[in-house]
């Protein structure tokens, strides 16, 4: 029974053994295996995190580049938007556009007292205020001829208004829109033609300066007749030459063309920088560039300016005028096209009111850079004043 049994007991024993060592081989393969596997995702991990991070670098560009083009196309939906409206805008409110012809809320040089025109360097001018209408006053400079400067100093208005009947000619100068009396450039102006020997009244319309009321074409042209008349009620037989700029040129044309309807014209009407009609300026100025091939300009833009009452017509009222006229106009011009200046001319100069008198057109070269308003600083402009205002006989020149 015991020999039976070892070989029994020894078969169990090769099997245990068998068993455990075969156990022990799958766990070494195992082992070995999962080895492999962490070997083979380390060796992976090289070239794998550049790649990633390559990946996220490019992601986060294009997510940038995306962030800026939505920025920039809302940018671009906002500036067609309002450029849309703006037409729709202006017709829905004329005033908009009449504020944008007087710009009288433009005060350039702000930081100026035009109390104290001496501030300017005009030490021989008087600053005083006249009334045209109930509710209305003008701010007005007097600046004597420059011959007069020391015995102007500390008198006191009673003077500077006697000094108008002395024997200088009186030139009433009226500025263009925006800014004041007290700009630069007309400052300059004013200079010159007191060195020249002329008294020069000018002033600020109804609403821009110190001026109180509200614009408009007829009070404008109201408060320049009432100045005209406060000039012509002082001056004795002096002659009195009205002096337009720009707007300021609408507004010599209306108030000369009713002076000579009265039959009290001025002794010569001198247009700086004109236009013809307030329409074809509107059309011509350079604000307009953007919208001048936009459907319905005109009905846009130009309408609400006649529907506001602001014609400004000089086309129309150089054909009533009966007094010398000269036509200055640089080439350069950037505000006023200079071919509407010439335009101008060639409608006065036929004109049956002028054919007593003598109608003068005189271009500045672009190469000379007087622009808009530089004029003054021409070396002929002396000149040009003296054989003009010198003539009397009819004649046309240009």
């Amino acid at each position: 029974m015991r020999k039976r049994t070892e070989p029994v007991a020894l078969e169990h024993e090769r099997c245990a053994a068998a068993g455990s060592s075969s156990s022990g081989s799958a766990a070494a393969a195992l082992d070995a295996d999962c080895r492999l596997k962490q070997n083979l995702r380390l060796t992976g991990t090289g070239p794998a995190e550049p790649r990633c991070a390559a990946d996220a670098g490019m992601k986060r560009a294009l997510g940038r580049r995306k962030g800026l083009w939505l920025r920039l196309r809302k940018i671009l939906l906002c500036v067609l938007g309002l450029y849309i409206a703006i037409p729709f805008l202006i017709k829905l409110c004329p005033g908009i556009q009449a504020k944008l012809i007087f710009l009288n809320f433009v005060r350039v040089p702000y930081f100026i007292d035009l109390k104290k025109p001496q501030d300017q360097g005009l030490n021989h001018t008087c600053n005083y205020y006249l009334q045209p209408e109930e509710d209305v006053s003008v701010g007005v400079w007097h600046t004597v001829p420059a011959v007069w400067w020391k015995n102007a100093q500390g008198k006191d208005q009673m003077w500077y208004e006697d000094a108008l009947a002395s024997s200088h000619p009186i030139i009433l100068y009226l500025h263009g829109n925006a800014g004041t009396r007290g700009g630069d450039h007309r400052v300059e102006l004013y200079k010159v033609l007191s060195s020249l020997g002329y008294h020069v009244v000018t002033f600020d319309y109804r609403g821009w300066g110190d001026s109180v009321g509200t614009p408009s074409e007829r009070g404008m042209t109201y408060d320049a007749l009432h100045v005209f008349d406060w000039i012509k009620a002082r001056s004795g037989d002096n002659p009195v030459y009205i002096w337009g700029h720009s707007l300021g040129t609408g507004v010599a044309t209306n108030l000369v063309r009713r002076l000579c309807e009265r039959e009290t014209p001025p002794d010569a009407l001198i247009l700086e920088s004109p236009f013809t009609n307030i329409r074809e300026e509107a059309k011509s100025h350079p604000f307009s560039v953007i919208y001048r091939y936009f459907p319905g300009f005109d009905w846009f833009f130009l309408d609400p300016i006649t529907s506001s009452g602001i014609k400004f017509a000089n086309d129309e009222n150089v054909k009533h005028i009966s007094c010398p006229l000269l036509i200055l106009h640089a080439e350069d011009d950037p505000v006023v096209p200079f071919q509407l200046g010439r335009k101008l001319y060639s409608i006065a100069a036929p004109a049956r009111s002028f054919r007593d008198f003598k109608v003068q057109f005189v271009p500045f070269r672009s190469d000379l850079g007087y622009r808009h308003k530089y004029i003054y600083k021409s070396p002929e402009l002396p000149r040009i004043l003296r054989e003009f205002l010198g003539k009397s006989e009819p004649e046309h020149q240009h």
